[in-house]
């Protein structure tokens, strides 16, 4: 199955949708919780990202994503807890901003080759899983760099208070891509 910028769109659609999905992630950001133990907030972000790397494929989708983080470090406040600046993007945190880029590009990627035909459950949800692993990937070694910490101190603020919400998400990505199943073959099919 295509992606819903298959088929010989036009520019003006591609740029609409890409931008429209920067749009998503940031409101997706500012749907935050600040936890107290550590810098990283709780936010809907990784499910947006995910969702732009799927429904726009890995390219465009990863498009979105740049376009996103291009605004925060230019000093929208597009970011979590409605903030913006090359500050949070240079900051401990950056990584897992900065990890949202691979993320869309390996979810996208993922998604294509698992869900060719029929969106299938365990194919979406490896898709988003291993985009979300990518993002920390980056985010904790670029965390340990700029804090000092170990691999441990790191993954107990910045990795291990996160999995159930994000097992949460990807349980969500998985039902709102089986759930736009038929719109985007209809999509696909030029329709």
């Amino acid at each position: 199955m295509g992606n819903i910028l298959d088929n010989n769109r036009s520019t003006t659609f591609r740029m609409t949708v890409t931008a429209m999905f920067a749009a998503i992630i940031a409101v997706a950001s500012w749907i935050s919780v600040p936890l107290p133990f550590t810098p990283v907030p709780i936010n809907l972000a990784t499910l947006a990202v995910a969702a732009a790397g799927a429904v726009l494929g890995y390219k465009y989708g990863t498009i979105s994503v740049l376009i996103y983080i291009l605004l925060g470090a230019a000093g929208v406040p597009v970011f979590a807890g409605f903030t913006g600046g090359l500050g949070h993007i240079a900051g401990p945190t950056g990584g897992y901003i900065v990890g949202y880029l691979t993320s869309a590009f390996i979810t996208g990627i993922v998604f294509r080759s698992t869900c060719k035909d029929k969106i299938k459950w365990y194919g979406a949800a490896a898709a988003a899983f291993l985009g979300t692993a990518s993002c920390y990937i980056l985010g904790t070694i670029w965390f340990m760099v700029l804090t000092g910490n170990g691999l441990m101190a790191s993954l107990s603020m910045c990795v291990i208070p996160f999995i159930p919400g994000d097992i949460f998400k990807i349980a969500a990505f998985v039902v709102l891509m089986t759930a736009l199943d038929p719109v985007m073959k209809r999509f696909a099919a030029g329709q």
